[in-house]
């Protein structure tokens, strides 16, 4: 038998491993007797550590909140999630973590096995990011706030700051948060509209609870929205076309930060995307490199065509290397 200080670890990462165990469970895995186990879960509690027990045929023991933070047994592949994790954390992205982040990872580094280090380090150093901008800073507290809301299903109401700075006041139900490359985004339901919306996180002034629950039915996909809303509708010239390749190559060709894609069969997507001009959006169209139908809008068809006729009478007739 292990020793008690052995079995008491072990007993709290299996609690930490899924919502609830019975006894006898719990036994089986330690090799223990269920007097043991209801020994030992008794002094994780005199430790500090809230095991909450449930009654009848289907009880157990689950791991509840306490005022601090239980330590956290993570396996190998758990460790390295998490410490590349906090290194992606550190983008600056949200506002107010930098010192925490750094902290807790540094905290992890030093109790982590050289092994697991070392494949930290080496992802880490091997890898170089490159930015096109700046990302719009996000505080902590309001990302936090803003994610529970989503979790827990509660409207809010926002203090908000339109796009020429104008501060709005907005009643929402929240579903998803997105981030698309520096940004985040909400995706709400505007109460006082009644339709979906997406809300630049970096615009929120304040966020104020309202206490009162909602029940989101049949909510649109956040990402298309998102995708729709930055790829799309900000655009004068508004196409949709019809790529020959199957989703998986298309959405390789088209990301979902560019488009919104829609399967058309195995072989063949739709595609919407938006752009300043009909030009350029047909020089676009030409360099995707497959076949494209274009579905809508005619100027933008008549634009292609008249792309392909240059191009192939500026490469027609002899086609032997040039000196």
């Amino acid at each position: 038998m292990a020793s008690p200080s052995a079995r008491l670890l072990r007993l709290l990462a299996l609690l930490q491993a899924r919502p609830s165990w019975t006894a006898p469970e719990l036994a089986e895995r330690m090799e223990v007797t269920d007097r043991t186990v209801r020994r030992d879960v008794a002094r994780l509690r005199e430790l500090g550590y809230p095991v909450d027990a449930e009654v009848g045929p289907h009880g157990g023991y689950r791991l509840g909140r306490g005022g601090s933070l239980p330590p956290l047994l993570l396996g190998d592949d758990e460790a390295v999630a998490v410490a590349l994790g906090l290194r992606l954390a550190a983008d600056g992205s949200v506002s107010g973590i930098d010192d925490a982040t750094v902290s807790a990872l540094a905290k992890l580094e030093q109790v982590l096995p050289a092994p697991l280090v070392a494949r930290v380090r080496t992802v880490h150093e091997a890898t170089v990011e490159l930015q096109g901008r700046p990302p719009d800073l996000v505080p902590a507290d309001r990302l936090v706030a803003l994610a529970q809301a989503c979790r827990q299903g509660e409207r809010l109401r926002l203090a908000y700051r339109d796009r020429e700075g104008r501060e709005t006041e907005r009643l929402v139900d929240p579903h998803r948060l997105v981030r698309t490359g520096p940004r985040w985004y909400l995706v709400a339901r505007d109460v006082a509209r009644d339709e979906w919306r997406t809300l630049r996180v970096d615009r929120v002034v304040e966020v104020r609870a309202t206490r009162r629950p909602v029940e989101i039915t049949d909510p649109p996909d956040p990402v298309e929205l998102v995708a729709r809303g930055t790829g799309v509708d900000p655009y004068p010239v508004r196409a949709r076309l019809r790529l020959g390749v199957g989703p998986e190559e298309a959405a390789r060709l088209v990301p979902r930060t560019v488009g919104v894609l829609a399967a058309d069969g195995p072989d063949a997507t739709v595609v919407e995307v938006g752009a300043g001009s009909v030009a350029g959006l047909a020089a676009w169209v030409a360099g995707l490199g497959v076949a494209v139908e274009v579905r809508d809008p005619p100027e933008l068809r008549a634009a292609v065509a008249a792309h392909g006729r240059r191009l192939a009478a500026a490469n027609d007739g002899d086609l032997s290397p040039r000196r």
